[in-house]
């Protein structure tokens, strides 16, 4: 009787894709059996139908599952077998497959919850093999409960029928359980005393509503929570949190009632609605009414559905239309998960916490996606998305690549057997905990991949980026290559490989990239067939008084813009008139500026395209000191959004070292003199970012001519700019290019490292 082996990599485990297996088999009257086998799952198949199974794997596989490969092959056996079994795991594989993300409570697990007769009644632990925590809770490969933080739960007698039950939903479901096994919740006061409430859930939402704030703790991480109805708690929070305007993203109930106060289109309700969950940025609607303290000055908001049982069971004693749901760190630290770590490190910032005792193993913060002209944009991509890979075998079959990204926004990424691995979002490593962090991840993620070495260890070109450090660090560790990858070719890369294409003109802007002539890019038209890239034309470069002091305070970036146009004289009354204020030591500081510049002391160059929205954001008064990242460019495009005036600013393109150049003072020059002819802001607003994109949009189709190539794309920070990148792309397709940009990916830095893996592939493979 013929017998095949058959090995599947993919996302197949935690996923039901044995129990699918198993029944799938007995349809086709397959004997033998199937079990996970390290980071693959494999099948020893007898029967007369072998060929038919295997196509039924492939189109009747579980929802959350993904097949990235089948092999199969004929061997030798001398066993008969009587019947299909599932057999217990082994750890013994070099396979690429991978546990699946954290996902959504499914639709069958609410309604159980929400049953009275359900044993599962209000349970807020509930999960099963289509829904729960599966990246956050896992220690060890093949994805076993054993090898989870789950093992701290026997299970009880029912549940483990259930476990034990090949036809049953929970079968093998590592995260279930019940009241009766499972976690539990307590709710704490500031004093770290636990209150005694048989209902901790409907206590908080009581809680919530008399305006306290509560650390809660979830699937990946924990939320500060509060009633986003309630500007004095909303102000609280800020002042104790030190974020004087970092919009916060919000939950929701439901669709419907994100509908009362949002414009949703149906890609971003398709997507709310996901197993994924993400956070999605949508436009506030001319019905939003809730305090100005939650996202001062933007015209969008971060909006979230609830995705775990706790979310949903605390909207079931609330009827408010939404809640505040950040995340719970010191700001540019990680995410807390342990509960001694909330407890004492949100103590004083969360009036009560709710806290369960199933431990975190992998922090996981909340996927953020916005859709830019149609296209889903990731701004971070974590929970629901890490660890599931990219497929990148067009670039490599046979390399390890660790690539270590940027420095903020930061992620890793592990390709192997040509998967691209992205690791959760990590965040700014200057903060030592969050470079910690960095560390603990890049071991894990070896462990559920079962990757110990590695051929290249892939940095960005900053010299003194931590992440650089590291690299030569680990490329000693594993004897490997170090590749040092410039910053906006691993932004092209991803560019390219979302769009399937090898070769390409792209617009790189965003705040920084350190360049071949080791000053700071960031208004880049550059071109790039993957493994290489040429720079053709860019931003004019201008100077920074006091490096990074301008990114914090635009003000004296602009004063730079400006101070080969003015006077010195006039300059000085320009901005002692109407920028005083945006300088921290005042009138003192900015003739500093102006001593600065004349004597070149400290003014490094930069052509940074979101230091001049930044500067157009100062000049206009619309922010004058950055309390976050990209906050003056993010205020001036909701301000220009608001804008339908058609005013337009003439370009001005010099040369510089034999390449063309946008030139940005003239286009700040400009500003400045409609300003000062009372032309209205959002006007402005609108002409100075439009003259911006046009700008680079010319460019990048001049170089497209010149270079005989079709493809035009946008990458970086800058494209979350909606207005800029539409800008862009009607310009490019009236020329009569492709236009492309990212669509599976981050265009800021929070894809880096995707790049950087691809390069080093691609030139090695």
């Amino acid at each position: 009787m013929e017998t095949v082996k058959i090995k599947i990599q993919g996302i197949v485990q935690g996923v039901g894709f044995r129990p699918n297996t198993y029944k799938i088999a007995k349809k086709h009257k397959i004997k033998g059996y199937v079990r996970n086998l390290g980071n693959l799952v494999e099948i020893i198949a007898q029967g007369n139908n072998v060929e038919e199974f295997i196509k039924s794997l492939s189109y009747e596989k579980p929802p959350v599952s993904k097949i990235n490969s089948i092999e199969q092959e004929n061997i030798e056996c001398d066993k008969v077998f009587s019947d299909f079994k599932i057999l217990e795991s082994s750890s013994s594989s070099s396979g690429s497959s991978v546990i699946p993300p954290d996902l959504g409570v499914c639709e069958n697990c609410l309604e159980e919850m929400r049953n009275i007769n359900n044993c599962r009644y209000m349970f807020p632990f509930i999960a099963c093999t289509d829904c729960g925590p599966r990246f956050s809770v896992i220690n060890s490969i093949p994805y076993d409960r054993s090898r989870t933080t789950m093992d701290e739960f026997p299970l009880c007698e029912e549940c483990l029928m259930e476990y034990k039950n090949p036809l049953d939903r929970r079968y093998h479901a590592e995260a279930s359980c019940c009241d009766k096994c499972g976690p539990s919740l307590s709710l704490f006061n500031n004093e770290h005393k636990i209150i005694l409430d048989e209902n901790p859930i409907k206590k908080s939402a009581e809680l919530l509503d008399d305006g306290n704030i509560i650390a809660m703790k979830g699937i990946g991480g924990t939320h500060l929570v509060c009633k986003v109805t309630h500007n004095k708690t909303i102000l609280k929070l800020r002042k104790r949190l030190n974020r004087s305007n970092q919009p916060f993203a919000i939950m929701s109930p439901d669709i419907e009632t994100i509908e009362t106060f949002a414009e949703l289109n149906d890609l971003e309700k398709k997507t709310l609605k996901s197993v994924e969950s993400p956070i999605v940025v949508v436009k506030k609607n001319e019905s939003y009414s809730f305090p100005d303290s939650l996202a001062p000055v933007l015209g969008n908001i971060g909006v979230i559905l609830p995705y775990s049982p706790i979310h949903h069971l605390l909207f079931d004693y609330s009827n408010e239309p939404a809640y505040v749901m950040t995340s719970a760190n010191i700001p540019g630290e990680p995410m807390l998960i342990k509960n001694s770590d909330i407890l004492n490190e949100l103590n004083g910032i969360a009036d009560y916490f709710l806290l369960h005792n199933r431990k975190i193993a992998n922090r996981c913060d909340d996927s953020v996606i916005r859709y830019v002209g149609g296209n889903l944009s990731f701004i971070r991509r974590s929970r629901g998305y890490t660890p599931a890979p990219y497929d990148l075998r067009k670039y490599s079959n046979d390399l390890n690549v660790l690539a270590l990204g940027s420095e903020l926004d930061v992620t890793f990424t592990i390709m192997k057997n040509g998967l691209g691995f992205q690791s959760q979002h990590i965040g700014n490593t200057n903060k030592f905990k969050t470079y910690q962090f960095l560390q603990d991840g890049i071991d894990h993620l070896c462990n559920i991949t079962s990757t110990s070495a590695f051929d290249i260890v892939a940095v960005d070109m900053h010299p003194q980026f931590f992440t650089s450090s590291l690299g030569v660090e680990l490329s000693k560790k594993y004897d490997c290559e170090l590749v040092k990858i410039q910053h906006h070719h691993a932004h092209g890369a991803v560019l390219a490989f979302d769009n399937n294409v090898d070769e390409l003109i792209f617009i790189g802007a965003d705040g920084v990239g350190y360049g071949d002539d080791k000053t700071a890019w960031g208004g880049e038209i550059l071109y790039s067939d993957i493994g290489s890239y040429e720079r053709i034309a860019s931003l004019s470069p201008q100077r920074m008084p006091g490096g990074d002091t301008s990114t914090k305070y635009p003000a004296r970036f602009l004063l730079s813009i400006l101070f080969n146009i003015y006077d010195k004289d006039e300059l000085r009354t320009l901005f002692i008139d109407n920028y005083v204020d945006f300088f921290k030591y005042g009138e003192k500081e900015i003739d500093i500026t102006i001593k600065q510049l004349e004597k070149g002391f400290n003014v490094p160059i930069t052509t940074s395209a979101g230091r001049i929205l930044d500067s157009i954001s100062a000049a206009l008064g619309i922010c004058g000191k950055r309390t976050y990242e990209g906050e003056a460019s993010m205020k001036l495009e909701s301000i220009a959004s608001k804008s339908s005036a058609d005013l337009k600013i003439p370009l001005a393109f010099n040369k510089y070292e034999n390449m063309s150049v946008l030139d940005t003072s003239s286009i700040l020059n400009q500003v400045i003199e409609m300003k000062n002819k009372g032309i209205a802001i959002k006007d402005i607003a609108k002409a100075g970012q439009e003259a911006v994109a046009i700008g680079l949009g010319k460019m990048a189709v001049d170089g497209a001519n010149m270079k005989n190539i079709d493809v035009v794309g946008v990458t970086g920070g800058v494209f979350y700019n909606e207005a800029i990148s539409n800008s862009i792309k009607e310009y490019v397709k009236k020329q009569g290019l492709k236009f492309i940009r990212n669509n599976n990916s981050c265009a800021g830095d929070g894809s880096i490292s995707l790049g950087q893996a691809i390069i080093s592939g691609y030139r090695k493979g």
